[in-house]
């Protein structure tokens, strides 16, 4: 039966920063450090153990638009594996990583494609002898909102049409920033066989006849991009069948756990059933970020509370660890107050439901201008990324916590 088989990945953001994680350990560090291009490594892997036809990759390849020679070096040499396995690599470059950066450029091998800053097909002939057409355009800058979509139109015969997009689905709940906005009516509307989208960090299949996907990132970068992150192989048949398989790639999993506390619990009790936790995620066979979420922290001695907000009882935690395996790496415990006191008359809920509309307040109009001074500066700033919005939605749910907890004190 003639078809096709293909991996859809999108989102590398190779050589990312990881700003504000270089107080951790070194060995860890350099491990998260490397983290983003080990996943891309295990998906090119994964493509040659499994022998497809091609790859796609759906924008910010890079995390920045200053892409760095080192980064660009390692993902040639990706791409030459695949060229040597005869694998072909389709590319678009997203909001992170667009044409209207500045750098010096690095050729790719003669199997990678990469599209223009046009919506346009590219076309590739299989070893099973079918062809596809791919549809698809570069960011030519950061800050895309027109309707590109519209730009879409299937050209020609072929075995296979398939897009490939980066941008945002209007009607869906995301924090990233809407570029390219779409519907799921306009992309059914263009008759693909496929939909490869990109820009979202957490996978998602918006359809399934014809699919239309989300990947999600191949390898989480903070608190908020926690839970399993890999790619897709695609499978397309001539008969119509279609089939996904999702593989994990990430080697660090950033993950959180929420544990309650029960009366007269002391050290020994809380420390034993932390570990305890902390082996169970230790089989998963990777490294792992854990934020702890303690719940109904009233009931826990006034000793131990100090123990955990001086950091002492994270320590115990942390100490020991090795980072060469699998491990598990606690960062962050929470006295999550804020729950209990909501209902309780420490606080009036009223004053709660004030607080979060001064929070959903600042979320639309100062956010930027309270850091404003910090971007500002002339030593600081070049120290500085511009703050995406499920970065700041997280910095104002910490505010809320520390307001209510101080007030409850």
């Amino acid at each position: 039966m003639e078809g096709i088989r293909f991996i859809h990945t999108a989102d590398l953001h190779l050589d990312s920063p990881f700003l504000g994680l270089n107080h951790l350990p070194k060995d860890l560090f350099e491990r998260i450090q490397e983290s983003t291009f080990a996943a891309f490594e295990k998906v090119v892997d994964l493509a040659i153990e499994q022998a497809v036809d091609f790859v796609v990759i759906v924008g910010d390849l890079f995390d920045g638009e200053d892409r760095s020679i080192k980064a660009q070096a390692r993902l040639r040499k990706q791409m030459e594996r695949l060229r040597d396995a005869e694998i072909f690599a389709f590319i678009t470059h997203g909001n992170h990583d667009h044409l209207a950066g500045s750098w010096l450029m690095l050729d790719m091998p003669e199997n990678v494609q990469i599209f223009s800053s046009e919506v346009e097909m590219k076309s590739v002939t299989v070893k099973s002898g079918c062809n596809v057409h791919l549809y698809g355009f570069s960011y030519p800058e950061r800050h895309v909102v027109d309707r590109k979509i519209s730009e879409y139109e299937k050209v020609g015969e072929a075995h296979f049409h398939i897009g490939l997009l980066h941008g945002h689905c209007e009607g869906g709940i995301s924090l990233h920033q809407p570029y390219a906005p779409f519907s799921i009516v306009e992309l059914l509307q263009k008759d693909m066989d496929y939909w490869a989208l990109g820009h979202i960090h957490k996978k998602q299949i918006l359809n399934e006849d014809p699919f239309i996907v989300y990947p999600g990132n191949i390898q989480g970068r903070h608190r908020n991009e926690d839970g399993e992150k890999g790619c897709y192989i695609v499978t397309l048949e001539s008969s119509g069948h279609s089939q996904l398989e999702f593989h994990e790639t990430d080697i660090i999993r950033w993950e959180s756990v929420d544990l309650n506390c029960e009366e007269n619990m002391g050290l020994t009790d809380l420390y034993t059933i932390i570990t305890q936790h902390m082996e169970t995620l230790n089989s998963i066979g990777l490294g792992i970020m854990l934020e702890i979420n303690l719940q109904n922290p009233s009931v826990i001695s006034a000793d131990l509370k100090l123990k955990i907000d001086n950091g002492e009882f994270l320590e115990m935690l942390q100490d020991g660890i090795d980072f060469t395996e699998a491990f598990v790496w606690p960062y962050k415990i929470n006295l999550n107050f804020a729950a209990e006191k909501a209902n309780s008359t420490l606080i009036d809920v009223s004053f709660i439901h004030m607080l979060n509309l001064a929070i959903k307040d600042m979320e639309k109009d100062t956010f930027d201008e309270a850091v404003s001074s910090l971007f500002s500066h002339i030593y600081g700033s070049r120290y500085l990324t511009q703050i995406e919005e499920i970065e700041k939605k997280a910095l104002l749910e910490s505010a809320k916590e520390l307001i209510v907890r101080q007030l409850g004190n």
